[in-house]
């Protein structure tokens, strides 16, 4: 009995979803076009296109201040955001062993300079008696060469001593330029070896005013920028305010990644508020093309492609002109196509014309990937085409059926 009624039921919805199908293709058949489509105006107006990437924010220069000396931190002078100033001590390190062969050296001179003292005045001595020949020329000479050692030795000794001063003077880290501290990677206690390798003990910055963002261009883009030329670009920190500034140079190293060729390009800009800090990302645009009266048609209705049901309606000579032909150049998506012989871009939208879609193929200039402008067409100023299907009457499934089963 159950699996009768449950039959019934099917039966029911099978016949209900039919009678809903068989309903809606005959409404959606007597809609007219501008009833079934929606429609879009053209016109003229100003265009620009624009290449976009994002980019990092960095500081024009940043110095990355190291040790020459290995050493336990024993006093920390800046800390995170500080304004230094050139020659400013930043930190000191333990400088017991380094003043302890600073004083070795020392004393060592003082000793080679004791043994020159000896070998002058036995030199002078030797000089007398061989004047009087009580010496022979050969001891007269070789004190001469004892007298010339010592005097290497104590230059050597005395270079020693100044190396050794000059590494206990880099226990005082000192600030090589002025800015403000935007890293700083030690704390107090802490040891540092400073071996093949210098350790990067704080990050300066050196003027914040001035900044550049390093953005990555795809080689498509790179051809149609140009060095001077004027950039927008947004921060996630200030989303409703846009910043401006200029391409200061293209790099001429490329940088491929799963067969993706990008080019770095460095923007220069003015930071007057200090509001842009370092590392915060860019997001770049770059006006490349513009036109101030080109006629517009909207990138909707170059993506529209007619039902199935409405290619059939097509006269002949329409149908024919819906999709372009193989020869015409190599797809490039959006609804546009590439013209391999023009070298521009062509693209198919729709019209209504006495009550049926017709095709019609337009030369395509710049976009801004909303407009697109229009170079050749039959597409005139006050025209509608079509950028899409209304969505009640869009060719879909019926939502629902007025029926109840309970």
């Amino acid at each position: 009995m159950k699996i009768s009624l449950t039959k019934s039921l099917l039966g029911l919805l099978a016949v209900a979803l039919a009678t809903g199908g068989m309903y809606w293709q005959h409404q959606n058949a007597t809609l007219s076009p501008e009833q079934r489509y929606k429609l879009q105006a053209i016109e003229r107006g100003e265009i620009t296109q624009t290449v976009s990437a994002n980019g990092t924010l960095n500081p024009v220069v940043l110095v990355n201040v190291g040790t020459q000396v290995s050493g336990t931190v024993t006093r920390l002078y800046v800390d995170f955001n500080d304004k230094v100033e050139k020659g400013q001590a930043l930190l000191e390190l333990d400088d017991s062993l380094l003043a302890a062969q600073a004083r070795q050296s020392a004393a060592n001179v003082n000793n080679v300079s004791a043994a020159l003292d000896l070998a002058r005045a036995n030199e002078a001595r030797m000089r007398a008696l061989f004047a009087q020949e009580y010496v022979s020329r050969q001891e007269f000479e070789q004190s001469i060469q004892t007298r010339r050692s010592s005097e290497a030795q104590l230059a050597q000794a005395r270079a020693a001593a100044d190396k050794d001063q000059v590494n206990l003077r880099y226990t005082t880290i000192r600030s090589p330029v002025s800015g403000v501290v935007v890293d700083r990677v030690i704390d107090l206690g802490q040891t540092v070896a400073a071996s093949l390798q210098t350790p990067t003990l704080i990050k300066i910055a050196q003027d914040l005013s001035e900044m550049r963002i390093d953005s990555s261009f795809a080689e498509a883009d790179i051809g149609k920028i140009r060095e001077g030329q004027a950039v927008r670009f947004t921060v996630d920190a200030f989303p409703e305010r846009s910043f401006e500034g200029s391409v200061q140079q293209i790099r001429l190293n490329p940088t491929t990644q799963q067969n993706v060729v990008t080019y770095n390009v460095r923007v220069s800009l003015s930071n007057p508020e200090h509001i842009l800090l370092p590392g915060m990302t860019a997001y770049v645009s770059i006006a490349v093309a513009q036109r101030d009266d080109a006629l517009l048609v909207p990138n909707a209705a170059l993506r529209f492609k007619p039902p199935e049901d409405a290619n059939k309606s097509l006269p002949a000579e329409s149908a024919e002109s819906a999709e372009p032909p193989p020869e015409a150049g190599k797809a490039t998506g959006k609804g546009r196509t590439r013209d391999a012989n023009r070298g521009g871009s062509s693209g198919t939208v729709h019209i209504v014309d006495r009550g049926q879609l017709k095709a019609v193929r337009l030369q395509l200039g710049i976009t801004d990937n909303r407009n697109s402008e229009v170079l050749a067409g039959e597409l005139k100023v006050g025209e509608r085409v079509v950028i899409g299907e209304n969505p009640l009457n869009s060719g879909g499934k019926p939502s629902s059926v007025g029926l109840r089963l309970f």
